[in-house]
């Protein structure tokens, strides 16, 4: 909560509301739009410029010569992450612009948005 005084020695809270993972990614199913999940809070993506999708594509190109053969996935743009922390912290989803993964017990379901 974050507490703002105003004049005349009144004071307004602003409340900020949390959301469930399951929610969010129930929300994320119909959603026309990406959001990014930070513990509770969810952020609206905005759409990418032409710059930032060369560069992506750009990586990307460079990274699979390195890789093939190697047993690693790459991805590009639109692929959801859960990052792993520490049980019972916060909770976060993002989405990358580029993602490689060679971590043979990264097995959950790869599901683009």
């Amino acid at each position: 909560m974050s507490i703002y005084p105003l004049r005349n020695n009144h004071i307004i809270e602003l409340v900020t509301a949390f959301i469930s993972v399951p929610d969010y990614l129930q929300g994320e199913e119909t959603s026309h739009i990406r959001h990014e999940y930070l513990g509770g809070q969810i952020f609206a993506m905005s759409g990418g410029s032409e710059e930032h999708n060369r560069i992506a594509g750009n990586i990307y190109a460079s990274l699979l010569p390195h890789l093939r053969g190697s047993g690693c996935k790459t991805f590009i743009a639109d692929m959801k992450v859960n990052l792993p922390i520490p049980q019972n912290t916060a909770s976060l989803f993002y989405y990358p612009d580029v993602m490689v993964t060679c971590d043979p017990q990264d097995t959950g379901v790869v599901k683009s948005s």
